[in-house]
């Protein structure tokens, strides 16, 4: 029960990566709000773990502040946010991405984490405790070609996860980031081209683990960083990807 009492934000929280980060947070004492698009989903989610449901278009403002502002007072201020909502372009040559998928992916992998910030460390801050967690990857970190701007998306946020940290520190909140490896969620076939047998084993050689990332997985390794027990720890960007980026 290391986060018995803790309440946590988690946006993406509806499937995959965020799924399992909700489920382990709740498994470890904490009241999660899982904060979605699919919201018929995150209903699902919410109920399982005994949690909050909130229905959010991370990548827009109004949107973000009414998720800000429906917390109910029981709630009270976040101690965990985790930036997990996250989109890719199809795999294809940098200069052929659509203008439209470039602005969505950065609108929903980059601005979301300062619009949550701009609507929910006010609070931390006067709270003068809290964890975020920023769910980058290791195409931040170890590029694969033709998923240029989605790679670039996610080494912003590592960066931006650094300088929340230096930021955020003397206010008592801690900042840090996991970088997973592909793993079986939604967006794995948008991450290949195409979900086939051959695809699937082209991507496993890259990982000396042999196997891809699970939802569980990230579980875990949130939990450690937004647990007190990683309470000298801010600013990382862990990699939990069976050794992608060696």
């Amino acid at each position: 029960m290391r986060l018995e009492g803790k309440t946590a934000i988690v946006t993406g929280g509806a499937s995959g990566f965020g799924a399992g980060i909700a489920r382990k947070f709740a498994a470890e004492g904490a009241r999660v709000m899982v904060a979605d698009l699919n919201i018929a989903l995150a209903r699902g989610v919410a109920e399982e773990i005994g949690g909050i449901a909130c229905h959010v278009d991370v990548s827009n403002d109004a949107s973000v502040a009414a998720m800000a502002g429906s917390v109910p007072e029981d709630f009270g201020v976040p101690d965990i946010l985790v930036n997990n909502a996250g989109i890719t372009h199809l795999p294809a040559a940098m200069e052929e991405v659509s203008e439209e998928d470039f602005d969505r992916v950065w609108a929903v992998n980059c601005k979301s984490v300062y619009l949550t910030a701009r609507h929910l460390v006010p609070a931390m801050k006067q709270a003068g405790k809290g964890a975020i967690l920023n769910v980058a990857s290791t195409a931040g970190i170890s590029p694969r070609p033709k998923l240029n701007w989605y790679n670039a998306s996610k080494g912003w946020m590592i960066t931006a996860t650094k300088t929340m940290a230096v930021e955020l520190a003397p206010e008592g909140i801690r900042v840090n980031a996991i970088c997973p490896v592909a793993g079986e969620t939604p967006l794995l076939a948008s991450f290949m081209g195409e979900d086939t047998p051959e695809m699937r084993a082209k991507f496993l050689s890259t990982i000396p683990l042999g196997r891809f990332s699970t939802p569980e997985d990230m579980g875990n390794a949130a939990c450690f960083l937004c647990s007190d027990e990683a309470a000298m720890v801010t600013g990382v960007a862990m990699e939990v990807d069976g050794g992608r980026c060696i």
